[in-house]
């Protein structure tokens, strides 16, 4: 009797085990299936309207992702599971990637990029405010303006000039401002040189182009 007592026993914890192990198995196949419906659910929102939330989409899927990882060791034959997790892998860097360029700021307008050339990146916008030139810096302004115009003067279209002078007639209203907060004689005689190779370049390289545009508008 007490034999059958101890084999009766033993068969309990085998199929206790085996049920312990069937729902670990059981619960590891739902966070990989979880996963994989996670990322489908993500593929068939428009990228556009991802926008504003997309940084708690990348860390929901690190979080699912790393599970599933996880989760294969509790799985007997995971052949088939580690198929599904990588297919889901490539489906979203696919997404990422397009995620990427949506996020990714427009590319400056022409006239942005002219105007970013000649000041510095973002310095000067549709504003047109020098506000952030002050005695200490205009002579390196005017020492860019001046060398990037030179160094590009023959891939500049007429509209280019056009916009250069702008810039240019802006810079000089602003440095009537700031020769009276303490510019140095020194930087104004520099800028007196530098205006003086800027006004003929200019006028002849605006002519230049404007007559090119008008060689090629008659052929």
């Amino acid at each position: 009797m007490k034999s059958i007592s101890l084999l009766s026993g033993i068969v309990l914890i085998a199929l206790g085990f085996t049920s312990c192990k069937d729902e670990k198995q059981e619960q590891a196949q739902k966070t990989i299936d979880s996963y994989v419906a996670y990322v489908d659910s993500v593929k068939n929102v428009k990228a556009d309207d991802l926008k504003a939330d997309w940084k708690d989409v990348e860390a929901e899927y690190d979080r699912r992702a790393a599970n599933a990882q996880v989760a294969l060791a509790d799985i007997k034959d995971n052949k088939t599971a580690i198929e599904k997790i990588n297919t889901s892998k490539v489906k979203y860097e696919e997404f990422r990637n397009e995620m990427v360029t949506v996020l990714a700021p427009p590319a400056p307008s022409p006239k942005q990029q002219l105007r970013n050339a000649l000041f510095g990146e973002g310095k000067i916008g549709d504003d047109m405010s020098f506000a952030w030139v002050n005695a200490k810096n205009i002579h390196s302004v005017y020492q860019q303006f001046v060398h990037t115009v030179e160094n590009n003067k023959d891939s500049y279209s007429r509209e280019d000039w056009d916009e250069i002078k702008l810039m240019y007639e802006a810079l000089d209203s602003r440095k009537n401002t700031v020769e009276k907060e303490g510019l140095t004689s020194s930087d104004n005689r520099k800028i007196a040189g530098l205006k003086l190779k800027f006004a003929p370049m200019y006028t002849l390289n605006r002519m230049g182009a404007k007559s090119k545009e008008t060689a090629e508008a008659k052929k």
